[in-house]
């Protein structure tokens, strides 16, 4: 009777530890997203200032500057962080800025007097200064949710996990656009 209570005693203890594990992992991966959000709302803050200067000069990049608007503003709003779908949704919407904010910055070669305003030049320092401070934040991050997930899937994490409401979430991922071959040519033009 001795020898079951202990062996019961054991078993609790250890499903409590690896409640305590998957917490923590959970926490780690959210603590991280709250990291990625930090430098896009860094990045959001700047994409105002930068458009306002780019608009002086660029009269053909209207459609552009609009659309890096309304992605700007989708990609401030707030998503449920518990909710693997709404993450993946939050972090695809910052990538399309991303994108566009790219294509901007190649865009600003086009326009020699943007190029060399002062404001402008400091303005895409800043903003390159945060995107490589987010993608310290999405390598973080990532390093965070792959904990989770295998700390999630693997029994007898996937049964604690299941019994706690502890779900995977998404990894940040590039987008095919950003995974596509870069061809110099369209640069040389």
């Amino acid at each position: 009777m001795e020898g079951l209570l202990l062996g019961s005693g054991l078993v609790v203890i250890i499903a409590y530890l690896w409640y305590v594990s998957l917490i923590k992992k959970r926490n780690a991966g959210r603590e991280a997203l709250s990291g990625i959000d930090v430098q896009l709302k860094k990045r959001s803050n700047l994409v105002p200032n930068i458009l306002k200067i780019a608009q002086k000069y660029m009269d053909h990049e209207k459609s552009l500057l609009t659309e890096i608007t309304e992605l700007r503003t989708l990609a401030v709003k707030g998503y449920d962080d518990g909710d693997s779908g709404s993450v993946k949704a939050h972090l695809q919407v910052s990538e399309k800025l991303n994108q566009k904010m790219s294509q901007l910055m190649v865009s600003v070669e086009n326009y020699p007097e943007l190029k060399s305003d002062n404001t402008m030049l400091q303005a895409m320092q800043t903003y390159n200064e945060v995107e490589a401070q987010l993608s310290a934040a999405r390598r973080f991050y990532n390093s965070a949710v792959s904990e989770l997930n295998t700390a999630v899937e693997i029994f007898p994490g996937s049964i604690i996990a299941s019994m706690a409401s502890v779900k995977v979430m998404p990894f940040y991922e590039a987008d095919e656009a950003s995974k596509a071959p870069v061809d110099a040519a369209d640069y040389l033009k």
